[in-house]
């Protein structure tokens, strides 16, 4: 006789497990403990007989527990055992979380670190992730669809983060395609969507370039009442007008206070290649001003929260609007703009002399090889004019103008 849910509910333990039938090979298994467990009693083709789970009563209901039976039943009818079915789907199930978008783009991460990509690079990529998690993370990387890929971006360039939206799309295309190289994808749905976003409209990053006003920037640099450390790195800004994230991620085993120079390593390069910056008078000062602060850690510039990380990308931009520069006038990307356009105006220095200093890369490599070892005492020069030039600015004193090809 079919089972009811009055019946079922009626039934009691027993000192030993015991069955009570529905119909169809499906029946209850009643515990000692008090469990109602569902199975379902069958043969295989090759007329085995087995046995399948469905849970337990009342979490599958008697209808619930009917339906998994007949849907058993047709698998049978095909000759399909269910029993190994359900096994494939529970391997499938787990191939799939581990292939998962999120954990492909990990691999994909940790294969960058192996290959010496810089930690900003890597931290970048982690950001990128985590505006992609949320959406397709969880999703199994060879199943994701162009519509999906674009809906996990839209929402960034409807809120007019069209910057964010354009890199995340790039960072996804490079773990789709390494998941093709390795076998867990076979497309990558992020190539029929060129085109879809809005064209990210190019913003130069804003600079003082006259030499009055980058006076009055140093002496409000000079009067900064917030951290110690982060008036420390707004003046090496302004001294060695190397990229923000280079500054930040300077390290102090890569300061030579014997040599004077700061050894920056290829991988936290943009140009992949060592940068050496030489050190003025006034860079020395304030590095060794920086070292009583943070020396016993790794990071010149560690991070408020923990000496484990480097500071916060925004710390210099955030002290610059506490200085009363709002974004339009002044950002930590405005020192090489400053130093590029003051060095030139000076007359002073060649033009590959101060690319040089601001490590810009030469195409040509062999050009560049030759330019790297010739300009370096001009380099070394050049630094010392510069700090002895910016104190001349920020003290307020007159600037004169050079004449082209003079040295002081």
């Amino acid at each position: 006789m079919p089972l009811s849910d009055t019946a079922i509910r009626a039934l009691k333990p027993r000192d030993k497990d015991y069955r009570v039938a529905d119909e169809k090979g499906l029946y209850l298994q009643i515990t000692p403990a008090g469990g109602r467990l569902w199975r379902l009693k069958y043969r295989n083709a090759a007329g085995t007989e087995k046995k399948l789970a469905f849970g337990a009563y009342p979490d599958v209901s008697l209808k619930a527990a009917r339906e998994l039976r007949d849907n058993a039943r047709k698998l049978l009818a095909t000759g399909i055992d269910p029993a190994e079915k359900k096994k494939q789907d529970r391997h499938a199930a787990k191939i799939s979380a581990a292939n998962s978008f999120a954990a492909v783009a990990q691999s994909y991460i940790e294969k960058c670190k192996r290959e010496g990509r810089s930690e900003r690079t890597t931290d970048k990529q982690q950001w990128l992730l985590k505006l992609l998690e949320r959406t397709i993370g969880q999703r199994p990387v060879a199943e994701i669809q162009p519509f999906e890929m674009l809906e996990a971006v839209r929402k960034y360039e409807t809120s007019g983060r069209t910057e964010a939206a354009r890199r995340a799309i790039q960072f996804a295309s490079q773990v789709f395609r390494f998941a093709i190289a390795n076998q867990l994808a076979a497309s990558d749905p992020t190539r029929d969507l060129r085109g879809a976003l809005t064209s990210h409209k190019a913003k130069h990053h804003a600079a003082i370039l006259e030499p009055q006003k980058a006076g009055q920037l140093l002496r409000a640099i000079q009067g900064y009442d917030g951290h110690p450390v982060t008036r420390c790195a707004l003046q090496l800004a302004a001294l060695l007008f190397v990229r923000p994230g280079e500054l930040r991620y300077a390290d102090w085993s890569e300061v030579d206070f014997d040599a004077k120079v700061w050894r920056i390593p290829a991988e936290k390069m943009k140009a992949r290649a060592e940068h050496v910056v030489p050190l003025s008078r006034q860079a020395l000062s304030v590095l060794s001003e920086t070292r009583a602060l943070t020396g016993e850690g790794q990071y010149v510039f560690p991070s408020i929260r923990t000496h484990l990380r480097p500071m916060s990308e925004n710390t210099v931009n955030a002290a610059l609007r506490r200085l009363g520069y709002s974004n339009d006038e002044m950002t930590g990307h405005g020192f090489r703009a400053m130093a590029s356009t003051l060095l030139n105006e000076s007359g002073k220095w060649s033009p590959d002399a101060i690319e040089r200093a601001l490590a810009h890369k030469d195409r040509d490599a062999v050009r560049a090889a030759y330019h790297r070892g010739t300009h370096w005492n001009e380099r070394v020069e050049m630094a010392q004019w510069w700090a002895d030039y910016l104190d001349q600015l920020r003290v307020g004193a007159d600037v004169v103008a050079f004449s082209a090809g003079q040295r002081a």
